[in-house]
């Protein structure tokens, strides 16, 4: 069960979460395995001391720290009726003390390596864990609180580090799996590790859900829970679609190309541990545990033709022509060894005898591809476009799409189409003033009208 920072942001919040972990310990033949974020803004405070501490402004970073310490002991003092246990008081002590001396450290050299980062950075769900558990113990359940960082075993890349899969299988094995399995409940870190050294490490951006896969898939589990504050993921962006409908059901490959294009997921990448290992993974909402919920596996076999929409935009177009191309081989791996030098990602591509059009994002450096490439094509350049992706797993078998897609958008251009190569994706670029219009559209003639309204 991983909860994220919005699940654990206060008393109120935790009380809640604890709420359901008994009625998971009590419910099932295995204690769970509780893996945590930090609270709320906290990692955000953290990364603002140690900015400030690098500026040479230790005040201000102390300041910061200040307001963290009172925030953590207020959600432990509300928690546990102003009786805070000794133990929690020395440990919550001693991380703020750990805390501040890494920040005058950082503070006197005037200098933030990514490893002093790490270590700051980490704090933050020590202490959530920290006050979570002696919590959960005050209420009288069985629960052991375990340092990620000796069993979530990671390279020395300090602020993505890679996990030991080998190495996390037996230490999960030897630290973690006895205490689950003579029903104690186990509390642990989401997006921190250590090296062999026993350096601290964090996994990066979406580290807590990479935690939970990771730990899931070294244990075994029977399902990986994501608690979060959405009701698992939607046919589109609800602000954007009020019709909008939940998602039963999620192939890997689906939520890949929908957060790719823009979908407020979780990103498949954190996940895939445990749909490697064949785990489910359930996207629940911590305040209606009872509601809808997403499950998502490596395959996922249903009669719907289009499973959702995603959008992204402000995207430039860029149409490359050359009289070279025709009958000419090398052309595309001359044009490509540019957008690799200069390091710009390509997300669509179509190309037609003499043209090649692709995407790009907005902020890419295009003086310095078009300089480029205008030694050897001629390059048309559209700004402030936005894509439009229909994702699915039936998509290329579902006849009289194109036509419906073309029909709904009867009056906006399309000015560039494109079928994804694993043929779940076909993607559409408009002007970003019509992006918005394209998706309701497109959601009320290719998922409204198949699902009257009803859950996808």
């Amino acid at each position: 069960m991983k909860f994220g920072g919005s699940s654990v942001a206060d008393a109120a919040c935790m009380r809640q979460v604890a709420g359901l972990v008994r009625d998971a310990l009590q419910a099932g033949t295995h204690a769970p395995l509780v893996v945590l974020s930090a609270m709320g803004k906290t990692t955000n405070g953290l990364f603002a001391a140690a900015s400030a501490a690098e500026r040479g402004d230790l005040p201000a970073a102390l300041g910061q720290l200040k307001e963290l310490i009172q925030s953590h002991r207020r959600a432990a003092e509300d928690l546990l009726d102003d009786s805070v246990p000794d133990e929690l008081d020395q440990a919550l002590t001693d991380a703020f003390g750990q805390i501040e001396l890494l920040l005058r450290g950082v503070a006197l050299l005037r200098e933030l390596s990514p490893r002093s980062q790490d270590a700051i950075a980490s704090f933050g769900e020590q202490l959530s864990t920290r006050i979570f558990a002696s919590f959960f113990r005050n209420q009288g359940m069985a629960a052991d609180w375990v340092d990620a960082r000796t069993v979530m075993r990671t390279d020395g890349s300090f602020g993505g580090g890679q996990p030991d899969i080998a190495a996390l299988r037996g230490l999960a094995k030897t630290h973690i799996a006895p205490n689950l399995d003579a029903g104690r409940v186990v509390v642990t870190q989401g997006y921190i590790g250590a090296t062999e050294e026993g350096l601290t490490t964090t996994l990066g951006r979406g580290g807590s859900d990479y935690s939970a896969a990771l730990f899931g898939a070294a244990l075994q589990a029977a399902e990986v829970q994501i608690w979060t504050d959405v009701e698992g993921v939607l046919t589109a962006d609800p602000r954007i679609v009020p019709g909008a409908l939940p998602i039963p059901c999620l192939s890997f490959s689906e939520a890949a190309e929908l957060a790719a294009f823009g979908a407020k997921v979780l990103h498949p990448a954190t996940i895939q541990p445990a749909v490697e290992a064949r785990i489910p993974v359930t996207v629940r909402h911590t305040q209606k545990p009872h509601g809808r919920f997403t499950t998502i596996t490596g395959e996922v076999r249903t009669g719907r033709s289009v499973t959702a929409l995603a959008s992204r935009g402000p995207i430039t177009v860029l149409t490359v022509s050359s009289s070279r191309m025709l009958a000419q081989s090398g052309f595309l791996a001359r044009l490509f060894e540019v957008f690799g030098r200069l390091n710009i990602s390509v997300d669509l591509v179509a190309t037609a005898e003499i043209s090649v059009s692709l995407t790009v994002e907005a902020d890419a450096p295009l003086k310095a591809l078009i300089k480029e490439l205008s030694s050897f094509a001629t390059i048309q350049v559209a700004e402030d476009r936005a894509i439009v992706a229909v994702v699915g797993e039936r998509l290329k078998y579902t006849a009289g799409l194109g036509s419906r897609l073309f029909g709904a958008l009867a009056d906006i251009n399309i000015e560039m189409i494109s079928m994804g190569a694993n043929e779940i994706n076909l993607s559409i670029v408009v002007k970003r003033e019509q992006e918005h219009e394209t998706l309701r559209r497109l959601h009320a003639a290719l998922i409204e009208s198949n699902y009257g309204g009803g859950a996808a």
